[in-house]
């Protein structure tokens, strides 16, 4: 069976996506270009979001004491030798608001990935908040030579539970930066949280209705790992019962109904989140990597004869 998106996947996946788009196989290259957020210095808030610790989710190659360049050449001999089959890359921006800067400055932190001829992209993780119209106006006149994507924290849909997390920032404010992206024909991508305190699956379906709606290009999904040393770790550690904490069945059964769900033009970029388990307070899921995770996905929505989009 043919699917909307184009070929046999149960799912619209962002390996086919790039495929089609550059006719190779391209490998994001993670990259911390030594930003900050605005809920850590202070300008809305202090301490950051309740459940992040950046370095649990940097590879190796990948540290702020090293230059971009640094990172790339470092990052393309990590992946050369981890997959052997990476030929071009997209360059992503991915620790703490990578807009989080006056437009001058950023232009000179993303020079050295636009220069590099094996880099056939970007893509900026940022926050709503740290987004404006020049900024937007640059990505716009950039893209008009390079791949562009911005990719936003939206984390929940709820104001309360942002609030309870120390986001900084309202939903009202994620769907601002998405329609003004949107506007300007910037493919963006929304990130999302399952797991966070005070919520419920049942809340997460129904908020699919308002997700669905929302003018993105791209989705990302991670279960809510509690971190070692995070403020949540510590109101985990408080009240465990406001937290719905899954095991890698029922977070495979539940990621399944979500994608039936979901709008079957979003490409989804991934479907879990990876931290290693040395940093992890609550571990239901041992060593298993994120590659099992989606094969067993996929064998779900097969053994379910479902699809992305199916009960949209």
């Amino acid at each position: 069976m043919t699917y909307p998106w184009g070929d046999d996947r149960r799912f619209n996946s962002y390996k086919n996506f790039l495929q089609k788009k550059f006719g190779t196989r391209v490998q994001k290259l993670t990259l911390d270009a030594g930003f900050t957020c605005p809920n850590r210095d202070g300008s809305v808030g202090t301490g950051g979001c309740s459940y992040c610790l950046n370095a649990a989710f940097n590879p190796s190659y990948c540290s702020p004491q090293k230059s971009v360049r640094q990172q790339l050449d470092e990052g393309m001999e990590f992946h050369r030798n981890r997959y052997r089959r990476a030929d071009a890359y997209l360059a992503y921006f991915q620790a703490f608001s990578n807009t989080y800067a006056p437009l001058a400055q950023l232009r000179e932190i993303y020079r050295p990935a636009l220069e590099n001829p094996l880099v056939k992209g970007i893509v900026v993780g940022t926050r709503p908040d740290c987004i404006d119209a020049e900024k937007l106006d640059f990505f716009a006149e950039l893209q008009e030579h390079t791949f562009v994507s911005i990719e936003y924290g939206v984390e929940a849909c709820s104001d309360e539970t942002l609030r309870r997390i120390n986001r900084g920032h309202d939903f009202a404010t994620a769907q601002r930066a998405i329609e003004e992206t949107a506007k300007r024909g910037i493919h963006c991508a929304g990130h999302f949280i399952y797991g966070l305190p005070g919520e419920t699956p049942e809340q997460w379906l129904n908020d699919l209705k308002t997700i669905n709606s929302l003018p993105i290009n791209g989705i990302k999904f991670h279960q809510l790992q509690i971190i070692n040393g995070t403020a949540m770790q510590r109101e985990f550690t408080e009240k465990p019962t406001d937290f719905h904490i899954f095991t890698q069945d029922s977070y495979i059964d539940f990621i399944v109904q979500v994608t039936e769900r979901l709008n079957p033009n979003f490409v989804i970029e991934r479907f879990a989140g990876e931290v290693p388990p040395r940093y992890l307070f609550v571990n239901h899921w041992g060593l298993t990597r994120y590659d099992v995770v989606l094969q067993k996905i996929e064998q779900k929505l097969a053994e379910n004869d479902t699809w992305q989009g199916k009960w949209k």
